[in-house]
């Protein structure tokens, strides 16, 4: 049975595009459009799509707040139509904070400038934003059980009290689709004291990182800030990838992080497995690292390093996931030391640091 696709915006253009690009794919069908965010509450509720794409700029109510009336009436999978600019990055992060799920460039040439991939790559983002996860539909989270204390092992000898864990050098955290808010969720739990450096990786343009960093910054104890070539990696500093380039950990001046450019052969820039592995070779066994939420496979061989170096690797669990794409990945690879919800990471990567 065909996805089928609420397209929402006040250019008739535009509407006439979508609506031609998704009704050439048998996978969907389009049931309707609406001019401004008052109709596209309405057909929400009338026509029940399994999918809405969103404007932000509209008459009679903007594609924030009909995000927000969505959510609250009728919760459905929204996909955001922005501008790659600082602004449009501000205009997205709210419109995920509001609860949509993901976000495309409105340019279609900031997609590609081949039209095939560009369709390509329309369809398969709303087919994947569709089966999403939405907030609050997973049901009850366990709760966190307290960590019990070592048990002394007993010898011929006598008592031998075990080894306290490695010392946390490093924190590595990888994610895509639903990542904003679960990096939001995640960073918000870590105290001000926090004694160890932290490096991110999520995927977004190059305009949405500094944005996106500031957001977290305001809302943190700790400090974020998007990362710049030679950054020193320092305790309680959270260092946010910079879109369109490749973030790499350097062991030297006491610890730094290095931005290149990356192999264009790579799907992601900036990509979970280029800065894992090398955190793997710099602090070998002295990493935490965490997969969570995101489509594709990235942060899976990056996470076998950190195994094999002898770091630990955790990831998100299934429910709290709005895709289980990234974090499958490294399950399904036998990587994984840990699954927790996404309620619990903060506070199990505190209690691990401290």
């Amino acid at each position: 049975m065909p996805v089928k696709v609420l397209v929402v915006d006040d250019s008739g253009f535009f509407r006439r595009r979508l609506v031609e690009i998704f009704e050439a794919d048998p996978r969907l069908t389009v049931i309707g459009t609406a001019n401004n965010g008052q109709e596209a509450i309405d057909k929400v509720q009338s026509l029940s799509p399994d999918v809405v794409t969103m404007d932000y700029e509209m008459p009679v109510l903007d594609g924030i707040s009909a995000v927000v009336n969505i959510m609250e009436l009728k919760p459905t999978p929204v996909l955001m139509f922005s501008s790659l600019t600082h602004e449009g990055a501000q205009v997205t992060l709210d419109a995920l904070e509001a609860g949509a799920v993901d976000f495309m460039p409105k340019n279609f040439e900031d997609i590609s400038r081949d039209s095939a991939v560009v369709k390509h790559t329309l369809v398969e983002r709303v087919l994947t934003v569709a089966r999403t996860r939405l907030p609050g539909a997973r049901g009850p989270v366990a709760a966190l059980a307290p960590r019990a204390a070592p048990k002394p092992i007993v010898t011929e000898r006598g008592v031998i009290i075990p080894r306290a864990r490695k010392r946390v050098s490093l924190v590595a955290i990888g994610t895509s689709t639903g990542g904003p808010m679960a990096l939001q969720a995640v960073l918000s739990k870590l105290p001000k004291d926090f004694s160890a450096p932290l490096v991110l990786v999520q995927h977004m343009p190059a305009a949405f990182t500094g944005a996106f960093a500031e957001r977290l910054n305001n809302i943190c104890q700790i400090s974020v800030r998007e990362a710049q070539d030679g950054d020193r990696l320092e305790a309680g500093l959270a260092l946010l990838a910079p879109g369109g380039k490749q973030m790499m950990v350097d062991s030297r001046n006491g610890g730094c992080v290095r931005i290149l450019d990356g192999d264009e052969r790579l799907n992601y820039k900036p990509s979970v497995d280029v800065t894992f592995g090398s955190a793997s070779k710099c602090y070998p066994g002295k990493v935490l690292s965490v997969v969570m939420t995101g489509m594709g496979v990235d942060g899976r061989e990056g996470s076998r390093m950190l195994k094999s170096s002898g770091s630990k690797v955790w990831i998100q669990n299934e429910e709290s996931c709005v895709i289980y794409g990234m974090p499958m990945a490294v399950e399904k690879a036998g990587l994984a030391d840990e699954i927790l919800d996404l309620d619990h990471i903060g506070e199990r990567i505190a209690r691990e640091v401290s």
